[in-house]
């Protein structure tokens, strides 16, 4: 078969949390070839590390450092960079990314205590309090803003209240949260955000970044031992050359770096949390009148991503139904809980209520084809 006479493939809709689906625009702005030390590439960067910052209100106080590989790269690199190899780590979890985060201390070599609750419970400024105050030697928290494998939405500015009033230092893993759901450095006090490009703010994966305090980046010298992770040696680099210090990813930058022109011509994070709680409402409206359960309640639920209950008849499949419903060209996610079945559906990137309701159009005729039960 020639090129020419090959089947055009329709490319399916994302409703995962990233990749997600991109605009044309990001897509397009990846067509062109950049030279890693060229001047225009480095301008890119600094102009994207800019606008990182200023979604957090972190001009004059913070940096954005940026890092090739995912977001677990970043996250990786933020406790090793800031966490000194003597300090101690209180890690909340309440999913998988929490675990992760538990996982990378230990790997560090970094001291931590765990401070876990159920999927779908939020932890609690109360319990932070009530563990920093016995504990003197955690140096540092680690919270996951926005928990992946559920949706689940801790209390951010609450519990960074906490920290601060105990004297600590706070790490946010902002991975699914940053762009959609407000964190202002100027109310919240914290030592590094974590973030990635093919999050929220609708990029594509390949660039995980930090937006650090710059006092606390400075000051990290020799905690890391790590190379390539060294945010410090990262930052002080870019700072005297404009470059990136190994192989940036090029196209990653600039796809990211037009996202954000779009993310400003749309209204910036007032207006993307808008439409993703919109995405949200639609989702969990049209699911619910199909007997598909929501997981978490209302006032724990971010508009990131929606975990529901797996239908109960036996005839049941998630790979079946998974593959129906992307044939109808909807993508969505399995379940990451362990003790219930589930599956997940993303409300971030480049959608909005219609294909929702696409979405859950599909799902409809999916379950009614496989005849399956949900009520």
């Amino acid at each position: 078969m020639t090129a020419a006479s090959a089947p055009i493939l329709l490319t399916p809709i994302l409703l995962t949390p990233g990749p997600l689906t991109t605009s044309e625009r990001t897509r397009a702005a990846m067509l062109t070839d950049w030279g890693s030390w060229d001047g225009s590439f480095n301008a890119l960067t600094a102009s994207l590390c800019d606008k990182l910052v200023a979604i957090a209100h972190g001009t004059g106080s913070h940096v954005c450092v940026p890092l090739q590989g995912s977001g677990t790269f970043a996250v990786e690199a933020a406790i090793g960079t800031f966490v000194p190899r003597r300090g101690k780590v209180l890690v909340c979890v309440n999913g998988a990314y929490g675990k992760r985060l538990a996982k990378i201390c230990e790997a560090l070599g970094r001291d931590h205590v765990i401070h876990e609750t159920g999927d779908d419970v939020p932890t609690t400024p109360e319990a932070v309090d009530r563990l920093l105050a016995a504990d003197r030697a955690i140096s540092h928290v680690g919270l996951i803003h926005c928990e992946t494998s559920t949706g689940i939405l801790n209390p951010l500015e609450a519990i960074a209240a906490v920290v601060a009033r105990h004297g600590r230092a706070l790490i946010i893993d902002a991975m699914s949260s940053f762009g959609a759901l407000p964190i202002d450095a100027r109310q919240i006090p914290f030592e590094a955000l974590i973030a990635a490009s093919g999050k929220c703010l609708e990029g594509v994966p390949g660039m995980g970044f930090v937006i650090a305090r710059s006092e606390a980046l400075l000051a990290s010298a020799g905690n890391t031992a790590s190379l390539a992770l060294d945010l410090r040696d990262q930052h002080l680099y870019m700072q005297r050359t404009g470059q990136w210090r190994f192989t940036p990813p090029t196209h990653v930058v600039a796809a990211l770096h037009e996202a954000l022109l779009q993310y400003e011509e749309e209204g910036g994070l007032p207006a993307r949390h808008a439409r993703y709680a919109r995405n949200c409402q639609v989702l969990i409206a049209g699911m619910a009148k199909l007997g598909l359960r929501s997981f978490l309640a209302p006032e724990i639920q971010a508009p990131i991503i929606v975990t529901f209950h797996a239908p109960r008849d036996g005839r049941y499949r998630f790979t079946e139904f998974y593959e129906a419903v992307r044939a109808k060209g909807f993508i969505l996610y399995p379940g990451k809980l362990t003790e219930l079945e589930t599956f997940r559906v993303g409300c971030i990137g480049s959608v909005g209520s219609a294909e929702m309701e696409r979405a859950v159009d599909a799902v409809a005729d999916t379950l009614r084809a496989m005849k399956i039960e949900t009520i």
